[in-house]
């Protein structure tokens, strides 16, 4: 296919790449190093260097990971790492009242100081079958700070039914509740001397905390001399890097831009020099010119949490760009336990950054954190896991040897943990985590559609232009998105007037057809006395502040100089929500939802490109307590802002970067910037199913990537890979040339509009799958282990993944591939669901399947009925009153549908419906599952088609309940029964007769 070329690309070299797609209304420093940039004169005996430099440039994309620290370079993982396991607490019962939790006392043993304070441990078992420990100070002067913004009060209601019994040596604690049906319950056994909790079912040990005696618990003490901190600085007061030079912006690189048009060069940070050596960095760190001052003293908290002999994987505690399996990060801590080499040096970090052009293959941290992890055994198909509820910056290090093992290091708070007793199903593990953060919110339908998007499309011709495109080639979509250079001046909540004079029009234009709009609102505000927004959110004090506790912190980002706001704090949600109304948000409409970027936070000129630890809280709380949950925050308070705008009625859309724990209840997620590669569109995948492993299912991958070209195999590869994925989204860098679908080729444009419609027809069966999820807690898109926990295959597997139980994709990512491996999992049959006929696969479940460029490999899974939407349309919009096809697989198969209006609450008052199908001993049923919907009988919704597939001989007649005979075909054991006019919210029986 031919290589798209962009007529709006500059064709003349550029030294320095600065975010500017159209002048604002007031200068800004990047636009002036623009210019600068552009007007310089080069020598050309230059020309060549500079063509082989642009060339690197541009063809290499990888992140400075010298920017971000490791665990070598952040003294509280070296104090934990380094810490030999040693028998350091003993455990007493204090308490053992019905009425509360259980209490101990925990009292440090050799290797502490007299002045070490005894801790208080709770154990708690819930109703939810989840059990609840907490380690803080045992009656401090003060309690450590904790967010009561992520757990659900009814997911910590106490088990009524614990009992305990005691020994010498050992507390057991026991409890119905973590029972899952028809096994045996958990029992709780807290070890006294040394400390040590370990949770049994019946014999078998689930998990432990403390079993390789790696805790440490470091306390809040002063240092006499140490000062008051004080506004953070930009740099080393020690010395000046920047040789005198003015500053006038930086970018996403953390690099200072000089107004003679060069940028900063990176220091050489010594890790060496960063701290002291008699205390590794209990009271101030340097990294690079950054400078971090501790005045509590070291406040870490560690342990490990171990799983047994027979754990095979443990997966989770996202966002990393890695395997969906956590590899090994050092060896077991008993030098005589048998191990596998690890395959990363450092630990798992979990610090949410905005990682520029992110690394494959590391343990490094980005975007997102869920300290969640899940341990699976093939062995006897058991899973448990383990949810550490502390939004501070954390490393975990895992090990394999007799079991696997992962040891837990938090820079600062409450040592919180939930151990989920999942026993054999997968899916109580999922109940007990979803009680305490929260299920996957519905969501809206239309987001379940393709999101088209660019930074920027770059004025309201642009818009119309690309919506018509989309027209003309019968291309499916329900969204177009804005980037930042929409605004006026990076001002959020505003338009330029000069490319955008007439935002509610072009909003109202794409209505009509069905489609919606996104604009971008990130949090850092631009420092403008004359910003409405930045005006009264300083007279209403709402910033985060500086070190001091009054002024209010100055961060460089997008707009230059910036405040950001303090979400933390109710009254900031509150305020913010309020600037999504129609009143407020001049030129929006209820057809404009939100997009959150940058929420990490990021700030171009702090330490690791985000803010310093000391600024605080509005309640005078160190940033470093609450980092990890301030994008979830963000997310939150713009998604109840869109809620409200419409009067608590409607469900709101918002597309988030950054993410933590129970971020999955306020809307989408994406993996933020990748590049245009095969090895970023392979490993999109993993990052995706290791998402979804932690609770968070709506969740994508840009579909061309980010960085860079896409050239047509690529882009129709990721288009495909795209469609089956939750979130599905096309999004480019403003460097990239443009790569709308019909820019391809017409023989790409076919392949990827196929593609596209492949998704638009499943939308009825994502929307039930969401629902599922809404409910149950359980992942949209699972690893093959979750549905086949005893096939020894599926463990490591994440180059494919299931939707639901039923469908099983096989995409293809590697360049000029024209077959892929796939496994069959089970020992049912699945059906090619283009076909529509039994893939063959020899004994070992694995087969080489032809995949030529215009095909994703996908299966039905014989058992299942899966409802679609067959005709094309323009957008969800368009479909709404589609009639429905049911795909039926196999001789004996189930299946649901849910149905509501699709973009309202209403369905939380009975208005929906949910019907199930069952085909047995040839015979179809519909029968009520729950709702209102269409009980009036206002529901038209019907049935066109039914597809038997694995039929064998064609059938004498297929009839209704009510005698009706009904028109068929068959041919190849494919029986399609035509136009049988059956109400989808109707209960019937359809009969195929021999």
């Amino acid at each position: 296919f031919p290589i798209p070329t962009n007529p709006h690309r500059n064709p003349s070299p550029q030294i320095q790449k600065i975010p500017s797609a159209n002048p604002p209304t007031q200068p800004q420093p990047f636009q002036k190093l623009e210019k600068r940039c552009a007007m310089t004169p080069l020598p050309y005996s230059l020309l060549p260097l500079l063509v082989a430099l642009l060339l690197t440039t541009t063809l290499t994309h990888a992140v400075d990971q010298t920017k971000f620290r490791t665990c070598t370079q952040t003294g509280f993982c070296r104090r934990h790492r380094n810490k030999a396991p040693a028998n350091a607490y003993t455990a007493a019962l204090l308490s053992s009242n019905p009425n509360e939790p259980y209490k101990f006392l925990l009292h440090p043993g050799k290797g502490y100081t007299q002045t070490h304070p005894n801790l208080s441990l709770t154990v708690d078992p819930l109703s939810n079958g989840a059990v609840r420990v907490r380690v803080q100070e045992n009656n401090p002067a003060t309690a450590r700070w904790e967010s009561s913004d992520i757990l659900l009060p009814d997911g910590l209601v106490r088990c009524s039914s614990a009992t305990h019994s005691e020994t010498p040596q050992t507390v057991t604690i026991s409890s119905s509740c973590s029972s899952p049906d028809g096994e045996d319950p958990a029992d709780v056994v807290v070890s006294l001397s040394p400390f040590k909790i370990t949770v049994k079912q019946g014999s078998e040990v689930l998990m432990s905390i403390n079993e390789a005696q790696l805790f440490h618990f470091e306390h809040k003490r002063s240092k006499l001399g140490v000062p008051e901190p004080t506004a953070p600085t930009q740099s080393d007061p020690a010395a000046d890097h920047h040789n005198g030079k003015k500053i006038v912006g930086y970018w996403e690189d953390g690099l200072a831009r000089y107004e003679d048009g060069t940028t900063e060069v990176k220091p050489v940070d010594d890790v060496a020099t960063m701290v002291k050596e008699d205390e590794d960095g209990f009271w101030e760190e340097k990294f690079q010119s950054h400078h971090d001052a501790k005045p509590n003293g070291p406040m870490s908290i560690g342990v490990d949490i171990t799983f047994p002999q027979k754990s095979t994987k443990l997966y989770g505690i996202p966002e990393h760009a890695s395997s969906l399996a956590l590899h090994a990060t050092r060896t077991p801590p008993s030098p005589h336990s048998p191990s596998k080499a690890p395959k990363y040096k450092d630990p798992y970090r979990l610090y949410n950054l905005d990682v520029f052009e992110y690394d494959l293959d590391v343990p490094m941290s980005l975007y997102g954190s869920i300290p969640l992890l899940i341990s699976h055994s093939v062995d006897t198909g058991r899973v448990a896991g383990a949810f550490f509820n502390n939004p501070s910056e954390m490393f975990i290090d895992i090990w394999e040897g007799e079991g696997m093992g992962s040891h837990w290091m938090a820079e600062t708070g409450v040592m919180e943990i939930f151990l989920l007793v999942g026993g054999s199903k997968v899916s109580e593990v999922y109940k007990q985590y979803s009680s305490l953060t929260g299920t996957q919110a519905l969501p809206p339908l239309f987001s379940l559609g393709y999101h088209q998007c660019r930074w920027n499309y770059k004025d309201e011709k642009d818009v119309y232009a690309v919506h018509k495109k989309f027209e003309e080639h019968d291309y499916p979509y329900d969204v177009l998105w804005l980037d930042i250079e929409h605004t006026d001046g990076k001002r959020y909540f505003t338009w330029d007037k000069r490319f955008f004079p007439n935002p509610v029009e072009m909003q109202q234009t794409l209505w009509e057809q069905g489609r919606r709009m996104v604009t971008i609102v990130d949090p850092h505000i631009k420092r403008d006395n004359n910003y409405y927004v930045h005006k009264e959110a300083t007279a209403k004090s709402l910033y985060i502040k500086n070190a001091d506790g009054h002024s209010d912190f100055n961060g460089w980002c997008w707009p230059g100089d910036s405040s950001y706001l303090d979400f933390t704090e109710e009254k900031v949600r509150k305020w913010w929500a309020e600037q999504f109304k129609l009143d407020k948000y001049v030129g929006s409409t209820p057809h404009l939802h939100i997009w959150n970027d940058m929420n990490e936070m990021s700030v171009f000129n702090g330490p690791e490109v985000t803010m310093q630890k000391t600024t605080k809280n509005l309640d005078g709380v160190e940033h470093r307590e609450w980092h990890n949950i301030y994008g979830m925050l963000f997310q939150r308070a713009t998604s109840e802002g869109l809620v409200l705008r419409s009067g608590g009625k409607e469900r709101s859309f918002v597309l988030s970067r950054s993410f933590y724990a129970g971020s999955q209840r306020w809307g989408a997620i994406w993996t933020g910037d990748n590049a245009a590669r095969w090895d970023h569109l392979a490993a999109a995948g993993p990052m995706l199913l290791t998402i979804n492993t932690a609770g968070l299912s709506f969740i994508g991958a840009d579909v061309g990537g980010f960085f860079g070209n896409a050239d047509s195999q690529l882009m129709v590869r990721w288009m495909q890979s795209g469609a089956y994925q939750p979130f599905f989204r096309g999004h480019a860098h403003h460097d990239s040339a443009r790569r709308e679908p019909w820019l391809f080729g017409d023989e790409a444009l076919q392949m990827l509009r196929q593609a596209a419609m492949e998704r638009y027809a499943l939308l009825p069966f994502w929307y039930t799958v969401f629902h599922t999820s809404s409910i149950t807690g359980m992942p949209v898109m699972r690893p093959l282990w979750m549905e086949y926990p005893k096939d020894a295959n599926c463990p490591a597997l994440d180059h494919q993944w299931l939707i639901g139980s039923d469908l099983l994709v096989c995409p293809v990512v590697q360049k000029d591939a024209v077959k892929v491996n796939c496994y069959f999992p089970g020992n049912q049959d699945w059906y090619d669901v283009r076909t529509m006929q039994v893939q063959q696969t020899p004994t070992s479940k694995w087969a080489n399947l032809d995949a030529p460029l215009d095909t994703i490999p996908v299966f039905q899974r014989s058992g299942s009925i899966i409802p679609k939407k067959m005709r094309l349309r323009r957008s969800t919009e368009m479909m709404k009153n589609d009639p429905y096809t049911l795909v039926v697989a196999g001789d004996s198969a189930t299946g649901e549908l849910y149905i509501d209006d699709g973009h309202s609450f209403d369905f939380e008052n009975g208005e929906f419906a949910k019907r199930r199908f069952d085909f047995a001993d040839g015979k179809l049923t519909n029968t009520k599952l729950g709702g209102n919907w269409g009980a009036n009988g206002t529901c038209k919704d019907w049935i066109e088609r039914i597809i038997f597939m694995g039929v064998s001989k064609r059938p004498s007649k297929v009839v209704t309940s009510g005698g009706q005979e009904l028109e068929f075909t068959y041919d190849k054991n494919t029986l399609v029964v035509r136009k049988p006019e059956l109400g989808v919210v109707d209960d019937w029986t359809l009969q195929i007769i021999s």
